[in-house]
């Protein structure tokens, strides 16, 4: 079954333990991995945030960009006027490196997508509070209804039911 997933309220912890379930990465090369015990790696697993240097260890050993889930939050939940703020500063010519604008990923489009139809959020709204451009969304909504006729166990997952 799909998980709406949570990016206001990102608990690092659950996300690891969830993808080592996945991945059915064995304790053993965890603990090898990580140079930690397995009673710290539970302590890990159980923790809402960790050390940016744990989560890229992590990162490389799960081979999942955990730090995308903090992006997904930034696109989503910055202050108003944030984004446009952050924007315009990209043309600054400062040392930071420079990224693309947005990267709407499958999970973020589905989220939005989810909140609409779900009668959560209207498109006026999605637009307005997640500084979506309205040709964005409007493509998203036609792509992805496409797809969901074109191939049902899409519109079933995408429904939360299997």
């Amino acid at each position: 079954m799909h998980v709406m997933e949570d990016f206001k309220n990102i608990h690092i912890g659950e996300f690891i333990k969830r993808r080592i379930e996945e991945s059915a990465v064995e304790m053993d090369r965890i603990t090898v991995f990580m140079n930690n015990t397995e009673g710290e790696i539970r302590e890990m697993l159980s923790k809402p945030s960790l050390d940016t240097e744990a989560v890229l260890r992590w990162s490389k050993l799960l081979r999942y960009d955990f730090f995308r889930l903090y992006s997904q939050h930034i696109m989503l939940y910055a202050p108003a006027g944030a984004m446009e703020t952050m924007m315009k500063e990209k043309n600054d010519a400062g040392s930071m490196p420079k990224f693309r604008k947005n990267i709407y990923t499958p999970e973020i489009i589905q989220f939005i997508l989810e909140l609409i139809e779900a009668g959560q959020k209207t498109k006026t709204e999605i637009i307005k509070d997640y500084s979506i451009p309205k040709t964005t969304l409007y493509k998203w909504i036609t792509k992805y209804s496409k797809k969901k006729k074109e191939d049902p166990a899409i519109s079933r997952n995408w429904n939360g039911s299997e």
